[in-house]
């Protein structure tokens, strides 16, 4: 799967994202380094454009870079504190970018979210839903 990778600045948590991703066999695909709306709003371009599955998304609290990835059309980007809101993300939203706030979030937890966006499936019962999002 191909993975939008981004975040407005680098610390050791975005480094072991992107190792786990790529331990997992994922292609990350970066995107452009600025600030948290300039690439909040690129991982989106690359997920809606479909340059890339799905995205991965960091800034300071998460907030910022959400808000930008959402204003890209086709995005439903979540900010995600652990394996239970990024599960419930996929399922009941569809969501296709996850947001990570640098601040808060620990490897660990970061890889439990990781692997509930990456196993939870769509619930297709949500799709009306999802559909007034467009």
């Amino acid at each position: 799967m191909r993975v939008a990778f981004g975040s407005d600045e680098w610390a050791p948590l975005t480094d072991a994202v992107r190792a786990d991703l790529e331990a997992r066999g994922h292609v990350v695909v970066p995107a452009p380094d600025g600030e948290w709306a300039e690439v909040g709003h690129a991982v989106g371009e690359l997920v809606a454009l479909r340059a890339a599955d799905t995205g991965v998304l960091f800034c300071w609290t998460g907030t910022g870079a959400s808000i930008a990835a959402n204003k890209v059309p086709g995005v439903r980007a979540a900010l995600c504190t652990d394996a239970a809101t990024a599960a419930g993300a996929r399922k009941w939203n569809d969501a296709n970018v996850l947001v990570m706030g640098l601040r808060l979030t620990s490897p660990e937890v970061a890889r439990e979210m990781l692997d509930a966006w990456f196993t939870t499936d769509f619930d297709e019962n949500e799709s009306a839903n999802v559909a007034r999002l467009e």
